[in-house]
C-alpha cells in the first residue's frame, strides 16, 4: 500500500468543488501562477468514479481555464471511448494547476514541472480526491505518477499494476496522451495508442468490480484504526 500523504479528508474546510476551483484560483504556493493566464482546476462530476490525472495544462487548457481541451484532450476522449468509459463518468485534472513555459519567440512552449513545483501543487489533488472519492485513478505521464504515488516513478516500469493507495483508492499508471502526438511512425503510434486504451480499461475493470474496491477501502480503513 502506498500511503501518498498525511492529509485526509477531514483535514480540509473546503467541501465542494466550487469552493475548491475559488481557493486554486487564489493560490501562489509556488511561482508559476506569475506567467499562467490562469488556474485550471479540475472538471467533472462530484462523485466521479474514475479520476485522471495529467501532467499540467497545455497552451490551449491555460487560455481556456479547461483541462485537455487541445490536441491531446481529443485523443483522450476517443481512447477512453476506446476503452468503454464515458467521459460523464470521468473526473479529469491535472498535477500541477498551472502552465509553465518558456517563450520561443511568440510561441509558449510547455516546460516540465520540477519535483518542488509538483509537490507544491500536490495539496490541490490530494483536496480532488478526498471530494470525489473515485475508486480509480490513472496518472497520466511521470509528473502526474510523482504526485500521485509520492515519488518519481518510471512509466516502463509501472504499467500493467495497480497500486493501493492509503486511501482506498487502486492507482493505474500510464503514457500521457501528447506522448502520442510526437510519435512519426505509423505503427509505433498504433501501437502505443492500443497499449494507452489497455491501460484504461485495466482502471475500468477496477469500476466493474465496486465490491473489490469497497473491501478494499474497509481493509484500509481497519489498519489505520489499528495504527
Amino acid at each position: 500500500m502506498i500511503a501518498t500523504t498525511g492529509q485526509t479528508a477531514r483535514d480540509f474546510s473546503i467541501k465542494t468543488l466550487a469552493a475548491l476551483r475559488g481557493a486554486e484560483a487564489q493560490c501562489t504556493r509556488c511561482p508559476l501562477f506569475r506567467a499562467a493566464t490562469q488556474v485550471v482546476p479540475g472538471e467533472g462530476p462530484a462523485r466521479a468514479p474514475l479520476m485522471l490525472v495529467g501532467e499540467q495544462p497545455g497552451d490551449q487548457e491555460d487560455l481556456a481555464g479547461k483541462p485537455f481541451v487541445g490536441p491531446a484532450g481529443r485523443i483522450l476522449d476517443r481512447a477512453l471511448a476506446a476503452a468503454g468509459i464515458g467521459r460523464a463518468e470521468v473526473f479529469v485534472t491535472n498535477a500541477v494547476k498551472h502552465f509553465k513555459h518558456e517563450m520561443r519567440g511568440k510561441r509558449r512552449l510547455h516546460k516540465r514541472p520540477n519535483a518542488y513545483e509538483i509537490e507544491r501543487c500536490r495539496w490541490w489533488l490530494v483536496a480532488e480526491r478526498a471530494l470525489v472519492r473515485p475508486s480509480a485513478i490513472v496518472a497520466l505521464g511521470a509528473t502526474a505518477a510523482h504526485s500521485v504515488l509520492g515519488r518519481a516513478t518510471g512509466i516502463g516500469k509501472a504499467r500493467g499494476q495497480a497500486f493501493p493507495l492509503a486511501d482506498g483508492i487502486v492507482a493505474f499508471v500510464t503514457i500521457h496522451p501528447s506522448y502520442l502526438l510526437r510519435i512519426q511512425d505509423r505503427a509505433d503510434k498504433e501501437r502505443e495508442y492500443r497499449g494507452f486504451v489497455a491501460d484504461l480499461q485495466r482502471a475500468r475493470q477496477v469500476l466493474a468490480d465496486r465490491p473489490a474496491v469497497r473491501r478494499m477501502r474497509r481493509a484500509v480503513a481497519d489498519v489505520e484504526r489499528v495504527g
